[in-house]
């Protein structure tokens, strides 16, 4: 034990490529967090990192185009695979296949083969990923508009993957002292998505300023929204004053008010709220022009905390004042599948759900004291509308949702001392040097990796599956959504779940533990059948998260694949052994079925949904099923 921390801290001190950073200290003088440019101009990337990004991409997207079916590879001799397009070109790699129907393809091991000027085929290394994609165009069922914008999408992702090759980054047991919030800058984006860093809309500016790969500190954009176009709500203790309180200075609130009355206008007769710069700079003053001219929205100035973006860009951590709030904002860009705006019915009816929520979630013993099961509350918000774009009928969504907030708790506001928080997401993470975070963390904590992974998917899988089973609830714990709290020798201890206004679900089937319930905001807290109910932990846990740490397990703390569902279907039986007298419920939401459907995200974008504008978020639908490999 002695011997590989000694050894952990020799390479944790090895020299390495860094830019000159900058710190930011909290109100005891603490460092909090650094900051840089570690996201460099794309001339200086070179062409060696840009090669390696578009390998690893190209590996990505032969595995899951294969996963979803989009492709179907004909196997050769050994573990050789073969796919042929419509096209006339061929593509040969080597992969191996797991559970759930996942393929894993060796970034070195492929090969294009095109006719050649003799009508011979010639194989040559392949490494281009947008060659892949303009190659299997026709067999997959795109369009050319449809490819050119995923184009645009891929190529912003490999510009970012490219510069984090490039700069290096810190190795796997440097990442174990950061913060939660820093944490999340060092991530890499959507494991099922091979456009997961898209950004339509951000310039390559923009992404150095706002992405969270760049750990570029923010300061927000307050504005004060008149009270015609703008509604606060918050939960039962949280008034309007009481929040710009806990978020403002005395000095700041006088500042604004004095701002507000300089332009003859009340500031009680305002709503205030922060904006994300961009959105300010981009969307508000374009589409709020007329307000802003006629003093309706009046601009404030910038907040006097810094805030650090989270993976999903719109979440902001305030890094100068840990206690305060995160804060959601709406982005007028097209990332991950959706433009990133915020729809009014989320703003509105995010502190009923959560007040709803935590009254009942709070009070179970279970969650409560058993598993201390964190419930980050989502607890006030402003809504606004706009005056003209809301009242048309089918409206395309990306115009309603450019202005408005949600304020939630923070992590740092409920961790206990010394506990360590991560988001689920970065048990994924590969360092440069090949490490995996997961396998990190698994020796650092001292105990046998099979005991470590137990008590992961026990903290991951109990509260999750307690409320499920119980309340017919079900949140959406993906990654960027779910977050462990570790002891001090990391191993894991309890859950933090966020995100419920926007994810939450309830089975349509009458539960009489779940009470009450809140009128009019099927929206917020919408009617589902238990079996979709099942899937919203089935893709998040099984497909989209332990599908691709098992084979990490698998390479790096030696435990085989079948034995790690093995230890996955113990933690679900270890629940179900403590609770046997909800055996029906255990039926109605079935883990343990032979097989579940298929949800094809990167098949939805190409081939379904595509960039068309539409008034809803558009709904995936299964294409086909996976063996459940806890059957």
């Amino acid at each position: 034990m002695k011997r590989r921390k000694d050894e952990q801290r020799k390479h944790s001190e090895q020299p390495r490529k860094r830019r000159e950073e900058k710190s930011v200290t909290d109100k005891k003088g603490t460092a909090r967090m650094t900051a840089g440019h570690p996201v460099p101009e794309l001339a200086d990337v070179s062409p060696e990192s840009w090669r390696e990004a578009n390998r690893r991409l190209l590996a990505k997207t032969l595995s899951e185009f294969a996963f979803e079916e989009l492709i179907k590879p004909v196997p050769l001799e050994g573990d050789r695979y073969r796919v042929d397009l419509d096209s006339g070109v061929s593509y040969v790699f080597s992969a191996s296949q797991g559970a759930l129907g996942s393929w894993r393809a060796d970034k070195d091991s492929v090969t294009r083969g095109a006719a050649g000027l003799l009508g011979n085929e010639i194989e040559t290394p392949a490494w281009d990923a947008q060659q892949f994609l303009v190659d299997c165009a026709g067999t997959i069922g795109t369009d050319a508009p449809t490819l050119g914008m995923y184009l645009t999408e891929v190529s912003a992702t490999l510009a970012v993957d490219a510069a984090r090759i490039e700069h290096g980054g810190e190795n796997a047991a440097e990442l174990r002292e950061l913060g939660h919030a820093e944490l999340e800058c060092r991530m890499t984006g959507h494991p099922t998505l091979v456009a997961n860093k898209g950004r339509i809309g951000f310039s390559a500016t923009d992404v150095r300023a706002y992405a969270p790969e760049s750990q570029e500190l923010v300061r927000l954009q307050w504005i004060a929204v008149h009270r015609g176009l703008a509604e606060f709500r918050g939960t039962p203790d949280l008034s309007e004053r009481a929040v710009l309180a806990h978020e403002l200075s005395e000095e700041t609130i006088a500042a604004f008010r004095s701002r507000i009355e300089r332009t003859g206008g009340d500031p009680d007769a305002y709503v205030w709220m922060p904006v994300h710069p961009w959105q300010w700079d981009h969307a508000v003053q374009v589409l709020f022009a007329g307000e802003v001219a006629q003093r309706r929205v009046i601009p404030l100035g910038e907040s006097a905390d810094a805030y650090l973006p989270q993976q999903s860009v719109r979440t902001m951590t305030n890094m100068s004042e840990r206690e305060r709030f995160d804060v959601k904002l709406p982005l007028k860009i097209v990332n991950t599948l959706i433009w990133r705006g915020i729809p009014p019915h989320c703003t509105q009816g995010a502190p009923v759900a959560t007040q709803w929520l935590t009254g009942l979630l709070d009070k179970d013993p279970v969650l409560r004291d058993e598993l201390r099961t964190v419930f980050l509350g989502e607890i006030a918000s402003v809504t606004v509308r706009h005056p003209y774009l809301d009242r048309v009928p089918e409206m395309p969504y990306q115009h309603l949702e450019t202005l408005g907030c949600i304020w939630r708790e923070s992590v740092s506001s409920r961790q206990d001392e010394g506990e360590r928080v991560r988001t689920f997401a970065s048990l994924l993470y590969v360092d440069e040097q090949g490490t995996s975070f997961a396998a990190e963390l698994a020796r650092a904590s001292g105990l046998p990796a099979e005991e470590w992974l137990t008590r992961l998917f026990e903290t991951v899988l109990h509260p999750v599956l307690h409320v499920m089973y119980t309340y017919g609830i079900t949140f959406n714990p993906h990654g960027q959504n779910t977050l462990i709290g570790y002891d001090g020798d990391d191993v894991p201890r309890r859950l933090f779940l966020k995100d419920f206004v926007d994810d939450v679900s309830v089975s349509h089937t009458p539960v009489p533990e779940r009470g009450p319930e809140p009128d009019g905001y099927d929206h917020v807290l919408p009617r589902k059948n238990p079996v979709v109910i099942r899937q919203h932990v089935v893709d998040q846990l099984l497909l989209g998260h332990f599908r691709y740490l098992a084979p990490l397990v698998a390479e790096q703390l030696g435990v085989p694949e079948e034995r790690f569902w093995r230890l996955v279907r113990g933690a679900v039986d270890a629940y179900h052994g403590r609770f046997p007298e909800k055996a029906d419920r255990f039926a109605e939401f079935d883990m343990l079925a032979d097989e579940f459907p298929r949800y094809p995200f990167n098949t939805d974008r190409l081939v379904i949904t595509r960039y068309v504008d539409r008034a809803l978020r558009h709904a995936l639908r299964p294409n086909g099923t996976v063996a459940n490999p806890l059957s």
